[in-house]
């Protein structure tokens, strides 16, 4: 090897090691909170995405990034090695399980889950099921759009009027900041609205999400089930069925799965397993 394109990649790659420091530990935590299903991890993890992804870095996964792959004008990879970090490890985790990044990483979407837990239930407005499957093609709509009218226009400020990314950099018009207002106003009446239903990178990895390697577990109780039908909050289990495109992997229906306390699957195992006692 060349001493001296070594030390030049050891120079491009210096002022950058901090930041893959911070980003490689930040995904660690995300993956360590998704494989143990560990609600104070999760939150923890939501909340660095806030904090680390969405304030201080201003870094999200952005229809500009769809813009930028679809003209191949990508940021060039030694001075970007986070970006590309980031993109691969969304696009992979994906393929591997789904809408990993929508559940806990987008710092957008971690914001809007964190205000889902603090504010009170009770003025919640529940989107009945038939009118949530219809509003969940919007979002795909709005990513046929908008890829449209870059092709067209080659217009990237059009990602201004489709997402709310922007808030992270402080940078916007009094008109945006009032559809942002409006926006997250709305989010208060019903749960994660952005991200259910109109968010065309969310559009993009529910596609993506179809190749999906590691599937979540069902029971066979779950034809007839429903308890975990009515706790997710994504509209994302039709019956036994788990919707692909639009699960993020929140872990809710998983950590009801293996509760033995609640699950039917394991009350009935429990039930079978008592009258084989009493027989015996």
């Amino acid at each position: 090897m060349d001493p001296a394109a070594a030390e030049s990649w050891r120079e491009i790659l210096g002022p950058q090691a901090a930041e893959l420091g911070l980003l490689t530990a930040f995904l660690v935590l995300a993956l360590v909170s998704f494989f143990r299903k560990s609600v104070p991890l999760k939150y923890a993890t939501m909340a660095a995405s806030v904090g680390y992804l969405g304030f201080v870095k201003s870094r999200l996964v952005s229809v500009v990034d769809i813009f930028g792959l679809l003209s191949r004008d990508l940021p060039i990879f030694k001075y970007n090695v986070a970006w590309y970090v980031l993109s691969v490890f969304t696009i992979a985790s994906t393929v591997l399980w789904g809408r990993l990044y929508c559940g806990r990483i987008c710092a957008f979407g971690s914001m809007t889950q964190i205000m889902d837990a603090v504010i009170p239930e009770k003025i919640r407005f529940d989107v009945p099921v038939a009118l949530e499957r219809r509003a969940a093609w919007i979002k795909y709509g709005l990513l046929g759009a908008v890829i449209v009218y870059f092709l067209a226009t080659r217009d990237l400020l059009i990602y201004r009027f489709v997402e709310p990314f922007w808030m992270f950099s402080l940078f916007g018009t009094p008109v945006m900041w009032a559809g942002l207002g409006a926006l997250l106003l709305a989010t208060v009446f019903v749960r994660n609205l952005y991200c259910r239903f109109l968010c065309p990178v969310g559009a993009l990895l529910g596609l993506i999400s179809n190749l999906t390697v590691f599937k979540i577990k069902r029971w066979s109780e779950c034809n007839t089930c429903k308890i975990c039908e009515k706790t997710c909050e994504w509209g994302a289990i039709r019956g036994p069925l788990i919707v692909k495109t639009e699960c993020v992997r929140c872990d809710d229906c998983e950590r009801l799965y293996l509760d033995q306390q609640k699950c039917p699957h394991w009350i009935i195992l429990r039930r079978k397993s008592e009258k084989l006692f009493v027989s015996s």
